[in-house]
């Protein structure tokens, strides 16, 4: 699914820009009165195009569809046009306003339906004598599934004529990708809300107990120390669960990281080493939230806790231009490759059993799917290991990317 919505996210970014980047030329042509009377139509119905576009892609909705409805009249050409869902009618602009009932009648129909239809004076009989409602075209709003959820009714001071059929039906098709859209943006955020629940239930219940009964080993021996890990513990647990923002900054993960491994060096004690490289200027990178946390987890746990004697988590972040590149490496007992694609596959099959050897590989196969998500599909995990050799899990980071916002 997460390949699917990168798919669609990545062919609406290009279609998008070169949107605006038509409309530069078109703009600078203009200013240059150079521009033909085609390209002037042209601008005109992207510009107008763009302005309908951002309430749709909110959803099918009244303050949305109130907002959309005159730019939609536009381009349709139109006397009158109004909005609907399966229940009523949204918004309307122009003429056509007392038939309300009838246009919603229709609309129904067609949401039934899902076929459109052409509405005559007959069907539109009104006793005003002044009534300059001649016929209207409904045509069905898709949204992602295929599923009609609602209608764009185009009202007409004379018979429909061929010409107002065929912009209705395209406008509707064109709205309704829109919706489908805000629906594929809904489900993306759903889904990486799922995905920081899963994240959040792997964090381990050993690892509970083992950093309280750390922390209990010192509170006879050196009280002051064991407050200190009560607070640090208390901190990483608020990260972990906090309930608002997709996204955090390199700086926040870091922080969180830091408070982890002192927890877990007062449990380990001389036998974990850490060694940090960071560049300050990606500090202020956004990344998707518990991104970097459970990489490091899983360094440490499946790594170094089975490894004999002393082992080492090294953290490098670069600066590499437009990205950040990110490791988290460590020389544990490493693992079979083989091994990590099978279990990673199991996972995304719905096969994998969380509690046994496949399960370990959960954070690596969540974070790379979301990174995926977010980014596109350049931007997945490379994982570097062997059995006796460690591991090495990298990462890129664009400094940059379009809906990427810190959680406040």
């Amino acid at each position: 699914m997460g390949a699917n919505l990168s798919a669609v996210v990545g062919v609406v970014s290009l279609v998008t820009a070169l949107t605006a980047a038509l409309l530069a030329v078109l703009r600078l042509r203009a200013r240059r009165g150079i521009a033909t009377a085609t390209q002037r139509a042209t601008y005109e119905v992207l510009h107008t195009a763009g302005l309908a576009a951002e309430p749709l892609r909110a959803g099918l909705s009244e303050a949305g569809a109130a907002k959309a409805v005159r730019h939609l009249r536009a381009l349709v050409g139109a006397a009158g046009l109004a909005l609907t869902d399966a229940d009523r009618v949204l918004a309307l602009d122009g003429r056509g306003t007392h038939h309300g009932e009838q246009l919603l009648s229709a609309a129904r129909r067609t949401v039934d339906t899902g076929r459109s239809t052409v509405l005559g004076e007959q069907e539109l009989h009104c006793d005003r004598v002044d009534c300059p409602v001649r016929g209207a075209v409904v045509a069905p709003l898709q949204g992602a599934d295929g599923r009609v959820v609602g209608a764009l009714v185009a009202i007409a001071d004379s018979p429909p004529a061929p010409g107002l059929v065929q912009a209705t039906l395209e406008t509707a098709h064109w709205a309704g990708n829109q919706l489908a859209l805000a629906e594929l943006d809904s489900s993306r955020e759903r889904l990486a809300r799922a995905e920081v629940r899963a994240l959040r239930a792997q964090i381990s219940p050993h690892f509970i107990y083992n950093a309280l009964t750390a922390i209990g080993s010192f509170v006879r021996t050196d009280p002051e120390r064991a407050r200190e890990l009560i607070l640090e513990f208390a901190e990483f647990t608020r990260y972990s669960f906090r309930a608002h923002g997709e996204f955090t900054t390199l700086a926040e993960e870091l922080r969180s990281i830091d408070r982890y491994l002192t927890i877990e060096r007062a449990r380990f004690g001389d036998r974990l080493q850490v060694r940090l490289q960071i560049a300050p200027e990606v500090l202020p990178v956004m990344l998707p939230f518990l991104c970097l946390q459970p990489l490091v987890e899983n360094a440490v746990r499946h790594g170094l806790s089975r490894k004999p004697g002393t082992g080492m988590v090294s953290i490098e972040a670069r600066d590499a231009g437009a990205e950040c590149h990110i490791t988290v490496e460590d020389d544990g007992v490493g693992m079979d490759p083989t091994t990590l694609t099978a279990g990673i596959a199991e996972l995304a099959s719905g096969t994998g059993d969380p509690g046994d050897d496949t399960g370990q590989h959960v954070g690596l196969s969540n974070v790379d799917e979301r990174l995926r998500s977010v980014f596109g599909d350049r931007f997945g995990l490379v994982v570097e290991t062997g059995l006796g050799s460690g591991t090495k899990v990298s990462m890129r980071i664009p400094k940059f990317h379009a809906g990427v916002r810190a959680g406040s």
